[in-house]
């Protein structure tokens, strides 16, 4: 039955196309003959494979879904494939070289691209396309006298791509397009059993080529993306190979469409206005704490920062696989920011507040911090310590000297045994001893002062260490995400 089918098939074959006297260009009888053959591939030897060519040019990239990992692209697809069927001579057709034709009523390769999720064509629109308006239609091909017919696609793609965002927004995206067969496979091995013998059978029906080199894919495309907005083309690179599954291989191609993000907008609206309010609260540490209210000054720009966050978060890039550098180092420094406020509060309750009882400092602060800390920032002991003004008690003396109480005593008694023959009811015992124990009570209160204001001395060393730590910390840090900003910048203007 299928020897006489492929009989009945070749009978049919119409070989070249007639041309009539008068009529330019092949006779619509003989094309009705070609168009009964659509569901065919157009092959006299079906054993002979058709050659699709495939190029493409990319005109934009229209948006690129990090949290997605999605692609959206323009291509102008263009393939190219043989007709045995749509063969004729030129000058028996008035010197007509090249017809257009319906492409519905002609036999097209089903190339897909492999990544695409949902496509939009001027030809047929895809059932999961969300537009129903189709503005432009083309449905013709043009085919030649030699059997060749092209066919232009203006296709919006929305494809997967896996996207690398950590070097946001100096990053470069390398993206696949997969072209190939979808149903027509380039090589089948088919056993069929003729009794007790199997016979290998070879079925060839549809292998893919690129029809230009990949420069000058990438040529053209870089030709017509200069003004694409955020992305540039780099570079489109791509490769021919055979994807196999089972006993079935398909022929595809590679294509690797490499861009990379222009990173002006992001620098003016995210880095440079960023880097202006850490570059104030750095400047902040130059105030005195002592002086002047550092936490509020502090805790203003932590709101400021904040907002800033928050109005620039929807330019930020957000993906389950990674996080930015850029967004890790936003948070870095709002952490250091909080951080510095923290040791500032430290700081302000160990210089202001005078009535609280200090405690004596242990003995691994005085070694890790006053020791060794200040050592390693190079920190200088002043002269006299920095302490706020106090104001004196109501019931202070206006000069009092922790030495005066023993001679004020001794000074009592002596004028005590030298009037106390002369005049015994001038005075009592029991009020100079009064007088006595005032004194001593007011010598042990200015000692205490004394080790209290020691103690807070020492303890407001403590705090301009760390002070001093932090700061230095805090210039290390960010000095290190700006060199690596920097250097990030330069690789990217370097592969330009």
């Amino acid at each position: 039955m299928k020897c006489y089918f492929y009989v009945w098939l070749v009978s049919v074959l119409p070989g070249k196309l007639i041309c009539k006297e008068g009529n330019s260009g092949p006779t619509h009888e003989s094309l009705k003959a070609v168009f009964d053959l659509q569901p065919f591939r157009p092959a006299e030897n079906l054993t002979n494979p058709t050659i699709t060519n495939i190029s493409f040019t990319l005109y934009a990239v229209l948006g690129v879904n990090e949290k997605a990992q999605l692609l959206s692209t323009f291509l102008w697809l263009r393939l190219y494939w043989h007709n045995e069927f749509l063969v004729w001579d030129p000058e028996e057709c008035d010197g007509v070289t090249k017809i257009s034709l319906p492409v519905k009523e002609l036999w097209s390769p089903d190339i897909i691209v492999y990544e695409l999720l949902f496509f939009l064509t001027c030809l047929i629109p895809s059932p999961s396309s969300v537009d129903d308006d189709v503005s432009q239609a083309c449905p013709y091909v043009y085919v030649n006298h030699t059997g060749h017919i092209r066919w232009d696609r203006m296709l919006r793609l929305v494809s997967a791509c896996n996207l690398e965002i950590f070097s946001f927004p100096f990053d470069v995206q390398n993206c696949t397009f997969t072209f190939g067969s979808y149903m027509h496979t380039s090589k089948t091995k088919l056993f069929i059993m003729h009794g007790i013998f199997k016979k290998l059978i070879r079925v060839r029906d549809v292998r893919v080529s690129p029809a230009l080199t990949f420069k000058e894919m990438s040529a053209n495309s870089r030709r017509y993306l200069e003004a694409s907005g955020e992305w540039e083309l780099m570079d489109i690179l791509g490769e021919t190979s055979i994807l196999q599954f089972g006993v079935d291989e398909w022929d595809i191609i590679t294509f690797w469409v490499v861009i990379r993000r222009r990173p002006v907008l992001y620098v003016v609206n995210l880095l440079i206005p960023s880097s202006f309010l850490m570059l104030i609260d750095i400047l902040s540490f130059y105030l005195p704490p002592h002086s002047v209210d550092r936490a509020s000054f502090k805790m203003t720009l932590i709101l400021g920062y904040t907002v800033f966050l928050l109005i620039m978060n929807d330019l930020l890039p957000s993906t389950a696989n990674g996080t930015p550098l850029i967004g890790i180092y936003f948070s870095v420094c709002l952490a250091l920011m909080v951080i510095s406020l923290l040791e500032t509060v430290i700081i302000t309750n160990v210089l202001h507040h005078s009535s609280m009882k200090y405690q004596e400092i242990p003995k691994w602060v005085k070694v890790i911090i006053l020791k060794h800390i200040a050592n390693m920032i190079c920190y200088r002991w002043p002269k006299e310590a920095p302490l706020p003004p106090r104001k004196a008690p109501e019931d202070k003396p206006e000069s009092t000297n922790s030495n005066s109480g023993p001679w004020v005593i001794q000074h009592a008694t002596q004028t005590h045994d030298r009037h106390s023959t002369s005049n015994q009811g001038a005075a009592s015992l029991p009020e100079l001893q009064q007088i006595c124990q005032y004194l001593q009570d007011l010598r042990s209160h200015l000692t205490s002062l004394k080790k209290e204001s020691e103690l807070q001395e020492q303890w407001c060393h403590v705090g301009y260490v760390l002070d001093f730590l932090l700061f230095r910390i805090y210039l290390l840090l960010i000095s290190c995400y700006a060199l690596v900003i920097i250097t990030m910048w330069c690789i990217w203007i370097s592969q330009s």
